[in-house]
């Protein structure tokens, strides 16, 4: 059997070989604790659950219009619009997925050897989805500024070209936690406008932060027609497992993204976009309860960690820090979760070797645990 070039391309997900080597160790009964995750730890909302079950009830259980519900669309256009973006319900494809959206976002405009800027570390499935459509990557270290992009314009006004066709911001940050600056922000918006470049901006953790208010890079002057929103439900509102984001974007884009969905997947699920409107419109307090403990998670792994003499700064928002373990962050992950039985993700895999992602999306006895197991092992 032969397979396609494109799928030659693409590596396995890191993070799942790690998440699989944690389960085989779980099944074996091993006690591992588990710092890879990318999902919060708390249960999806009461009256979320409550609203998808009463959909399900109600009939909602075939297919669904292919960019979603009207009253979803709608929900998110006005969500979007208290962020100060200027998009209607006519400018957004509701998705399975946050993922489905960045996909659909590459699928609907990279063609063969088009360039696409990443500043890394970035998330792994960025580059997966570059090589799935063709396209060929260039790319801004990031860890040398402390994981932030305003010292790294210069880096990114050399990288970048008339020939580059789409630029990826994730702010915050997976795997880092950074929150970009309202200057880094304008500074990509020069660099866009001058170079005629798309950005995506991913926003999938705009709602976990700590102390500070992410501005939406499609706010900006002169970047409404060459921003591409995605967001979602999965981290914000812990509905990871219902497979529910969004993109938000002109009008052209939404006609060909639209089309990949319509021949793809088809739609997001009809019930789980009823529960989209009510954790759209009813869970402020829930969000802002399950940042809180993200926050006090953050501040005691960053206390524990300087405790043995390791020092990160404090990330701004979503879930995770990148750690320093030493050169062979691969090796150091693997001593991780096969001797201290905890389970992290190398640097390496965000395009940012010599680092581990922790994610503290776990309880404080089990985030001391790890350091503990860590330490005993002479890993710190």
């Amino acid at each position: 059997m032969n397979f396609a070039d494109r799928v030659e391309r693409v590596e396995p997900s890191a993070t799942l070989a790690i998440s699989d080597a944690a389960s085989e160790l779980e099944a074996d009964g091993v006690d591992v604790v588990d710092l890879s995750v990318g999902e919060p730890d708390f249960p999806t909302p009461e009256n979320v659950v409550e609203a998808g079950k009463d959909a399900m009830d109600a009939g909602y259980t075939g297919y669904a219009p292919t960019n979603g519900v009207p009253e979803l669309r709608e929900a998110i256009a006005e969500k979007l619009q208290d962020d100060d973006l200027d998009y209607t319900a006519d400018d957004v494809i509701v998705t399975p997925g946050g993922k489905q959206a960045l996909f659909e976002t590459f699928q609907s405009l990279i063609d063969d050897g088009d360039e696409v800027c990443l500043l890394d570390p970035a998330w792994v499935s960025y580059e997966a989805m570059v090589k799935l459509a063709g396209g060929s990557l260039s790319r801004v270290d990031l860890a040398a500024h402390d994981f932030q992009l305003e010292p790294a314009l210069p880096e990114l006004a050399e990288t970048v070209s008339d020939g580059t066709e789409l630029l990826v911001v994730n702010s915050p940050s997976n795997p880092s936690g950074a929150v970009f600056s309202d200057e880094a922000l304008r500074g990509v918006r020069d660099l866009a406008v001058e170079h005629d470049i798309t950005v995506i901006s991913d926003e999938i953790y705009k709602e976990i932060t700590y102390g500070v208010d992410p501005v939406s890079l499609g706010s900006l002057d002169g970047m409404s027609s060459r921003t591409v929103t995605i967001n979602g439900f999965s981290k914000a509102y812990s509905m990871t497992g219902w497979r529910l984001g969004y993109l938000a974007a002109p009008e052209g884009l939404v006609s060909q993204a639209g089309k990949v969905q319509s021949h793809s997947v088809s739609s997001a699920a009809n019930f789980t976009q009823r529960a989209g409107v009510e954790a759209i419109r009813n869970t402020d307090d829930a969000v802002v309860e399950m940042a809180e403990a993200f926050e006090e998670r953050r501040d005691l792994l960053v206390d524990l960690l300087a405790d043995h003499g390791v020092e990160v700064s404090a990330p701004e928002g979503a879930f995770y820090m990148m750690v320093p373990v030493g050169e062979d962050d691969s090796a150091w992950c693997e001593a991780a979760i096969d001797d201290a039985h905890v389970a992290t993700v190398p640097g390496s895999a965000f395009g940012t070797p010599g680092y581990a992602r922790f994610s503290y999306a776990n309880s404080e006895e089990r985030l001391r645990e790890a350091v503990d197991r860590l330490v005993a092992e002479d890993l710190f």
